[in-house]
């Protein structure tokens, strides 16, 4: 088949979850034989190459504007494959809604992925959360299919719109690596650090997070990584710490975050907006110990391995303390739990599996 990937930053992933969604299905597409563009964005793309493992790279402008910069770059993204065609699209992101009808009026199938609920987030002022409300009502109209990451959204999409979405979740890799050298840069020692991975943005909780570290007296470090393009004055304000065990790298992407995720204590996850957030379930696949703040979303993700924590830092602090002073065979338990349960469910091969069924099946719809 001809496929298309529409609405992200591009591959190779250097930002968030929707690119390593991207790299990871359209690679593994490429490689089961079919023909894959990911459309990129000018403005961040490290690389102008016409491929990347396989998948074919359409970079193309947008604006570099916290509001513009996803429509505008999936507009100009939605009018080039208008001239390309393909078998099936696959637009991500709730926003991206209106341009799915599209290609769609002229023959190409269309399949959105909503992620979670973009509206509640902070960062959006309030025509922006009204977009992401319109948007989505607009994704029960325009797309063929539209594609929900989480049982929580599932839900959501049929109990409000009464829509029936396509349930596909995330997939993560599910085993540790042994390298070691983001740790030697960093002057970490395995198991002696803690591990918080997210965009700093407000409702990622970076701050929450801090704060809670700062109230402990455990002798681990903790890894603040992530950034964020439009967040510089929130980033700025969870910086300030005195704490000299806290340390912020900045984002990390590749066998660097690999690394981290396989030889920390414990994986904080204090996101509250989303449904299935890929860094917490690639912690559980490295075999981390998850502390998850208490959402239906992260709930759902982290199952039966995870600690979870109410959005307090005091309680956060003492579920910190907990694992730092926890026997090691309570620990191994939490982690070979973890990886158990990552393989079960957010394995990316079966991930795959079900897309490449989708996208069949939208192609034969299409075809009658």
């Amino acid at each position: 088949m001809k496929i298309a990937l529409l609405g992200t930053r591009g591959i190779p992933a250097n930002y968030g979850g929707f690119e390593t969604f991207a790299e990871e299905l359209s690679v593994r597409l490429a490689a089961r034989g079919h023909d894959v563009t990911v459309y990129c964005r000018a403005n961040v793309s490290a690389t102008g190459a016409a491929s990347y493992r396989g998948v074919r790279r359409v970079v193309l402008p947008t604006v570099s504007h916290k509001y513009a910069d996803t429509p505008a770059h999936t507009f100009v993204s939605t009018l080039h494959l208008l001239f390309q065609g393909c078998d099936a699209a696959l637009f991500c992101n709730g926003a991206n809604a209106v341009f799915t009808f599209w290609p769609r009026s002229i023959g190409i199938p269309t399949a959105l992925n909503v992620d979670g609920l973009e509206r509640k987030r902070k960062k959006w002022n309030a025509p922006a959360r009204a977009w992401y409300l319109l948007s989505e009502r607009l994704a029960t109209l325009c797309p063929n299919v539209v594609v929900s990451d989480a049982r929580v959204i599932e839900r959501y999409y049929r109990e409000r719109y009464g829509l029936d979405t396509r349930f596909i979740a995330y997939g993560a890799e599910t085993s540790p690596v042994e390298s070691t050298a983001a740790l030697d840069e960093l002057g970490l020692q395995p198991g002696g650090y803690f591990l918080y991975v997210s965009r700093m943005e407000p409702e990622n909780n970076a701050d929450l997070v801090v704060r809670a570290f700062e109230r402990t007296h455990c002798q681990q470090k903790l890894v603040m990584v992530g950034d964020a393009p439009y967040a510089q004055e929130y980033i700025r304000a969870v910086r300030r710490t005195t704490d000299c065990r806290i340390v912020f790298p900045g984002a990390i992407y590749g066998k660097g975050y690999a690394e981290l995720q396989s030889h920390c204590l414990a994986y904080i996850h204090a996101t509250e907006v989303g449904g299935t957030h890929p860094a917490l379930i690639e912690a559980m696949g490295r075999g981390c110990v998850a502390l998850y703040l208490d959402t239906p979303e992260n709930r759902e993700a982290a199952g039966v391995s995870g600690i979870a924590y109410a959005k307090s830092a005091e309680e956060l602090a003492e579920r910190i303390e907990w694992v730092s002073a926890a026997a090691p065979g309570e620990l191994r338990r939490l982690q070979e739990a973890a990886v158990t349960d990552a393989a079960a469910r957010y394995d990316w091969e079966r991930v795959t599996d079900r897309y490449e069924r989708l996208f069949l099946e939208m192609r034969a719809d299409n075809a009658a």
